[in-house]
């Protein structure tokens, strides 16, 4: 399911992004059908399809991706008003691309429930 999806063709530079954050595990930037006014994709660099298919070896990387999505969220000054984080996992749960990815969602204030 993983190595050819967009987000890869993305880190392989082959599709064009708008950069948010970058460094030698993860991959940050912004959504092109944003669905919030701030809406940032956060990835590993990692290939990993579904959040259901980490392992225990991938235990600091999921940790990772949370505390840079802290990070971004204060650098993009959301971290006092709040903003949402979502994984989506499988068909049923709303996941288009297979490669894992965090959902980083703020300048507004968000519904509940979100689907």
């Amino acid at each position: 399911m993983s190595g050819d999806t967009i987000f890869d063709k993305i880190l392989r530079g082959e599709i064009p992004s708008k950069e948010i954050y970058s460094d030698a595990e993860y991959y940050a930037f912004a959504d092109i059908r944003p669905q919030a006014p701030t809406h940032v994709l956060i990835i590993p660099r990692k290939p990993i399809p579904k959040v259901s298919d980490a392992t225990d070896a991938d235990r600091m990387l999921l940790g990772g991706l949370i505390l840079r999505a802290n990070e971004i969220a204060k650098q993009l000054g959301l971290a006092e008003e709040g903003y949402r984080l979502v994984i989506n996992c499988g068909h049923h749960g709303g996941q288009e691309v297979y490669h894992l990815h965090l959902h980083l969602l703020g300048g507004r204030q968000m519904s509940w429930p979100p689907g």
